[in-house]
């Protein structure tokens, strides 16, 4: 890890002698953010709070947004190690997609941490985000709580999916959280997926893309709705996707609209549908809690300082360390700090204003803070 120190050093010869006077300033740490697009409400968010709690601590920010490509972020990442960098934050557009880049950081011995998606080589120092799996449990549970399918007796309901970006890590735990808590009512006959469509390749959404869950919603509700088949359920792993599902579930399907429709990120368009009752629900991350981690991790890696689960008793948010669940490559774990995320309901919406994040208006609609 490199060091800056800025040093001036002056020297006066006077009468009375030499008198040397070092006036010696360390410059700031300069910390390097790599977002994976502006296009999505939430990586705007994370950008802003992860760059407002490292100014604020005193360091020099340099943040880029790769506008969901690769080969952008691979150019963006390279652009910071040139600029001498002492960490890197990198949120991934694709987690396998920056092996060359990475190997470029363990040789300029520039510590990383990959943000909310980890990254697949094992020149990820950290991964920081919350727990993933827990998203998609936390979706499936609300879907047999709201049904009450562990009651449903000869009962049936019919279910759709949307998954998330294949290349994102994350997207496959959240999918499969949901699925081990909804498979038993699957496969017991109680939910029925009436498009046959389960799989997580079949129901994955290139880049989180509102428009390609909106066509793919389309085109289901057309093909086995149309007949006015009831719709029950439709499991969206996040915001995005769900804004797009919602829009052609009250576009193009002529049933009974008081579908369940999960989601996360707590989008402020899917918080308004919330309020309206078109959506459900949504998991909550806060990602100012998950900036303060970050922050917290990067000043421990910069100053040398022994990371374990200590770290954790700093944070005053709820947080694991966790040294078993994520893996770079085979056998290679990733030390991991997870945070814990919620469930947002229209019956819990101020939960999001006592976070400071959010305001809500006469009409009931929520904000986000500037």
């Amino acid at each position: 890890m490199k060091l800056k120190k800025l040093a001036v050093a002056m020297t006066a010869v006077m009468a009375f002698g030499a008198i040397s006077v070092p006036a010696a300033a360390e410059e700031a740490q300069v910390i390097g953010i790599s977002m994976p697009t502006q296009s999505l409400e939430r990586w705007n968010r994370d950008g802003e709070y992860l760059k407002e709690q490292f100014e604020n601590a005193g360091y020099t920010v340099e943040l880029k947004y790769s506008d969901n490509d690769s080969s952008q972020q691979v150019s963006d990442i390279q652009n910071l190690l040139a600029d001498n960098v002492d960490i890197l934050i990198i949120a991934a557009v694709d987690g396998e997609a920056l092996n060359t880049v990475m190997d470029e950081a363990a040789e300029s011995e520039i510590p990383v941490i990959a943000y909310d998606r980890l990254i697949m080589n094992d020149a990820t120092s950290y991964y920081v985000s919350f727990d993933n799996y827990t998203v998609g449990t936390l979706q499936g549970e609300f879907i047999v709580e709201t049904l009450d399918l562990e009651n449903a007796g000869d009962a049936t309901y019919n279910m759709e999916i949307t998954a998330g970006d294949p290349a994102d890590n994350n997207a496959g735990y959240f999918y499969q959280g949901a699925m081990d808590v909804l498979q038993p009512y699957i496969d017991a006959g109680t939910l029925v997926v009436v498009s046959g469509q389960t799989g997580f390749d079949s129901v994955a959404t290139d880049q989180w893309d509102t428009q390609t869950a909106l066509e793919r919603a389309q085109n289901i509700l057309g093909s086995y709705y149309a007949d006015g088949t009831q719709l029950d359920v439709w499991l969206c792993s996040n915001d995005s996707t769900a804004l797009g599902v919602a829009q052609g579930i009250t576009s193009d399907y002529a049933g009974d609209n008081t579908v369940i429709i999960t989601g996360q990120d707590g989008d402020v368009a899917n918080l308004a549908n919330i309020v309206d009752g078109i959506q459900t629900m949504t998991v909550y991350k806060n990602v100012s809690n998950e900036s303060i981690v970050t922050l917290a991790l990067a000043e421990a890696v910069l100053n040398g300082e022994t990371i374990d689960a200590s770290l954790c008793d700093t944070f005053e948010i709820e947080c694991a360390y966790d040294t078993e669940s994520y893996e770079t490559s085979d056998g290679n774990v990733c030390p991991s700090f997870l945070l814990v995320p919620s469930v947002i309901t229209a019956d819990n919406l101020e939960e999001l204003v006592d976070t400071g994040l959010y305001e809500m208006g006469e009409d009931g609609y929520l904000t986000a803070v500037e």
